[in-house]
């Protein structure tokens, strides 16, 4: 019967295609014989579905799964109306290294995903959400589809299609475990390690697969083998790992539905407010600015609509992992919570939840249903992180999860000299030097030394946070605590003090994950004294903003301490927090903007200002920066060059101790140097330095962009150098101190011993700081602004050109220009600074330098008064030490030199 209608069928399909439908009329035929009927063929090359998952395990779940335990093979099944839809790909290290980048924890990839049938294969795309066209008409959207393209990443061959459901299998272990690298490693490895390790399938397999309804998460170990060379035909060497020909580390995919919740309503962002954003170009926009951008944030509804303070129907909560030590947990449970006080000001009760992490939990910390905050162990690492995960398409915060690397509570060891001053040569790059070459200098002319890639990609990852200068200001805390106020390591203030960096490095990183950016004026809400008053800190907070990169808050020996970090956050906490996160009850984002404008209006308030990681790396605002601290600058960085000084006589007097090696004198010798540099660099950027503000026309502070650092803070400035900088006394230090520094003698699988500067090299050291400096101050553009300020400012009120130059001249050569008749002996370290000086002004003459022409002139003129001066001075003494007359007559001739080569030049 079954054979008679399928002939039956057959032939109606061939009159019709004659164009004799209804030529001749058949019973119906039964409906399983239709069925049957109309399965098509598979594809040549395909087995049938049931061959493939045969004696596989059925995974039910967003995606239903089919898991082979003998040979390791994964399928997906992916069903029609599964396609052309949008969805979430995340992939995180569940396990590292411990060092150059792959560390526990780390996020590697996310983007949003769709699947597209393309014959037989399935591809993997990831949609363009940077274009879009609101106008609605038919012709614009054409238009825009045909200008733009999506990105596909990978295709994968159909293993075969259910005759049924019409539903596509596709090998998972071909996305997870071959050259298709959905975690990219490929491009970004080679970077870290600096040697071309590959992945080695035959040792990789997916080792857990879970599926719930709307999330699939998956975890391979992933293995690597490398050729054991380098990039320049070295032998191959990465200390952690006990043999460098290969290492193995897990990494997390979690495959969930990208949507928003019911309700959620996208929120316009304001240049005026930090957040994260997402942005698009609206094609059928006719405003002068055709880009729409959403802020992030996370999707927060009131239990109780009519209350004014209600708790949220879902709140937004933190797990703390089981890796955290239990000492430190309290401390982060309270910086997380700290942010409920600006979410009680809009209306939510008990917004943030903290759980702890039970230690027999069955489920992973990197499952994308849990917001964690975990912990990790690295040789080199010194960072924390704040990173979450938003629809691209409408801002709302999905996902998120902070790591803290434990360094970050270790007082550190020094490494300043192997990197920044050895040079970059060939060495691999770790995510330490790139943390520490991002924050160590904060000069401009060290700024442009370092540009790379790879610091640039570091410099756009804005929830990367700290680097080497935290824990250099957690070692300054700690130097403070022993040598000023004599506590006790395992003492109550000790801990007090943890506990206070700790939390504050929690409730940074949580800001990160309710979507708030840096706020790099956060630290100018007080003036020195009233950081130290704990009445006062208790009711305004130690920062307007926990979002800047706060230093430890220390006081002048002999003056009250108050707190060293933040208690609560800051009035542009709470001011951020009530833009993001007021609820207003609008149906659209176009109908929030009366009341958001209402908000970003008051921009330019006290505490209220903002300034984020690309106005600090300009280098033009000397408010700005990162570890300074209060509203007086110059006074504030001049307490913390005396504190240093300090700790110096102190170190001298006190260390070693009976029993201790005396490299910890140079350890914390180098901790003090560091801090000394830095404070010495935010002096320098004051001179020329140029303040700008977000402002908008109408806020109520009215402040305008652009604001010159007045003339008196420049002159103090240049003061400030001359007496901490360049003086032949500002860096002069006992013998003694100095014949303990001596480096550690370990020789081991993570530690080389010193064989260059075995004997610490303290004139070159000073003399790379004082040039640092100088470099600094003569930069080119630091140059052309302190000229384009003569034009911006009233004359009384601009430093020029001139005066720093002559400030320079008086400040390096006062020996010289000295106006008693014995101008003495120079100091050594004197002698390289006016030889780096001479350097600099030849360099501009002889334009071997970028800078003005007006500096250029200015320098010719700067070695003709130097060349009378050596010539007066040499004609005048006639006992001088034989360094210094050589020195005298040595400037003497190289400006000699210099002069005639600039007039033959012309």
């Amino acid at each position: 019967m079954n054979r008679l209608l399928l002939g039956l069928i057959a032939l109606t399909g061939l009159l019709s295609s004659l164009g004799m439908e209804g030529a001749i009329a058949f019973p119906d035929p039964e409906p399983r014989a239709i069925a049957q009927a109309a399965k098509p063929s598979l594809p040549a090359g395909m087995k049938p579905f049931d061959q493939v998952i045969k004696d596989t395990e059925k995974l039910d779940g967003l995606f239903t799964l089919y898991r082979d335990q003998a040979s390791g093979k994964l399928y997906l099944e992916v069903q029609p109306r599964q396609l052309n839809q949008t969805y979430l790909w995340i992939s995180t290290l569940a396990s590292g290294i411990g060092e150059s980048g792959l560390y526990r924890g780390a996020p590697l990839v996310e983007f949003p995903l769709r699947l597209q049938r393309v014959q037989n294969k399935l591809h993997l795309i990831v949609p363009n959400t940077k274009v879009r066209n609101s106008s609605g008409d038919p012709a614009a959207e054409r238009a825009l589809a045909g200008s733009f393209s999506d990105s596909v990443l990978y295709a994968l061959d159909i293993q075969s299609i259910h005759p049924d459901r019409q539903s596509l299998l596709v090998d998972l272990n071909d996305l997870l475990l071959t050259s298709n690298d959905i975690a990219d490693f490929k491009t970004w490895m080679p970077l870290l390690l600096g040697a071309p390790y590959s992945l080695d399938r035959d040792k990789s397999y997916v080792s857990q697969v879970q599926a719930f309804p709307e999330n699939l998460e998956l975890e391979t170990v992933q293995s690597f083998s490398g050729s054991g060379k380098d990039d320049s035909g070295n032998p191959a060497y990465v200390a952690t790992l006990p043999d460098s020909r290969g290492f193995s580390v897990r990494v997390r995919h979690s495959f969930s539905v990208l949507g928003s919740s019911p309700g959620f309503v996208p929120r316009l962002a304001d240049e005026r407010v930090g957040y994260f954003l997402s942005a698009y170009r609206d094609f059928g926009r006719s405003d002068r600015d055709p880009f729409v951008r959403y802020i992030h944030r996370w999707h927060l509804e009131k239990a109780d609509p009519s209350a004014p303070l209600s708790p949220p129907r879902q709140p937004i909560v933190f797990w703390i992992e089981n890796t955290v030590p239990v000492k430190h947990r309290e401390a982060i449970r309270e910086g997380v919570l700290m942010w409920n006080e600006a979410f009680e000001a809009v209306g939510f009760q008990n917004a943030i939840e903290v759980r702890q992490m039970p230690d027999n939990a069955d489920w992973d910390p990197a499952d994308v249903r849990y917001n964690t905050i975990r912990w990790f162990n690295s040789l080199d690492a010194t960072f924390a992180m704040g990173p979450s995960r938003a629809n691209p398409l409408t801002g709302e915060i999905l996902d998120a999860d902070i790591i803290i690397d434990a360094n970050l509570l270790q007082e550190t060891q020094q490494d300043y000299e192997t990197l920044v001053e050895s040079g970059s040569g060939d060495a691999p790059v770790s995510l330490r030097s790139l943390c520490n070459a991002l924050s160590l200098e904060d000069s401009e002319w060290m700024n442009q030394q370092r540009r790379s890639p790879i610091v640039e990609e570091l410099m756009d990852r804005h929830d990367l946070c700290f680097g080497s200068e935290a824990a250099l200001q957690f070692s300054l805390g700690s130097l403070t605590l022993d040598l000023i106020d004599n506590a006790l390591p395992s003492g109550d203030r000790t801990a007090d003090f943890m506990h206070q960096y700790l939390r504050y490095i929690a409730a940074h990183e949580v800001g990160h994950t309710l979507g708030l950016r840096h706020n790099f004026r956060g630290s100018a809400l007080l003036t020195l004294e009233e950081m130290n008053d704990p009445a006062i800190t208790a009711e305004q907070g130690l920062a307007s903003s926990v979002m800047d990169y706060l230093p430890v808050n220390l006081a002048l020996p002999g003056t009250p301490q108050g707190d060293y970090y933040p208690r609560r956050i800051g009035v542009y906490d709470r001011w951020a927090i009530a833009y993001g996160y007021t609820p207003f009850g609008a149906a659209n984002p176009q109908a929030e903007r009366r009341d958001l404008e209402a908000i970003a209006r008051r921009s330019g308030e006290p505490g209220l200002t903002y300034a984020t990681d690309e106005d600090r790396t300009s280098d033009l605002d000397p408010s700005v920066l990162a570890f300074d601290h209060s509203q007086e600058n110059l006074r504030y960085s001049q307490w913390q060059l005396e504190i240093a000084k300090n700790l110096w006589t102190r170190l001298h007097r006190r260390y070693p101790a009976p029993g201790e090696s005396y490299s910890a004198v140079r350890d914390r010798f180098e901790t003090i140097f560091q801090y000394y540099r830095r404070h010495a660099l935010f002096i320098s950027r004051q001179v020329g330095g140029r303040r700008f503000f977000r402002s908008y026309a109408g806020d109520r502070a009215g402040l305008l962009p652009f604001e010159s650092v007045p003339l008196k803070d420049q002159k103090e400035a240049l003061k400030l150098l001359d007496q901490y900088v360049f003086a032949a006394d500002a860096l002069d230090f006992p013998p003694d101190l100095l014949n303990k520094l001596a480096p550690d003698r370990w020789n081991d699988w993570a530690n080389a011993p010193t064989r260059n500067a075995v004997d610490y090299p303290i004139h070159d050291r000073i003399l790379r700081f004082q040039s640092l400096v100088l470099r600094d101050l003569l930069y080119g553009p630091r140059l052309e602004r302190l000229r384009d300020t003569e034009l911006k400012s009233a004359p009384a009120e601009a430093l020029s050109l001139v005066d720093l130059f002559e400030s320079l001249r008086r400040s390096i050569w006062s020996e010289v220009l000295a106006d008693s008749e014995a101008t003495g002996a120079i100091a050594s370290t004197r002698r390289s600074l006016q030889r780096t000086h001479l350097d600099l002004l030849s360099d501009m003459v002889l334009r071997r330098s970028s800078v003005p022409e007006d500096a250029r002139t200015l320098a010719w003129a700067e070695l003709r008064v130097l060349r009378g001066a050596l010539r007066a001075s040499l004609r005048s003494q006639k006992n001088l030490d034989p360094y210094t007359k050589a020195h005298l007559a040595e400037s003497s001739d190289r400006i000699e030199k210099v002069l005639e080569a600039n007039l033959e030049s012309r």
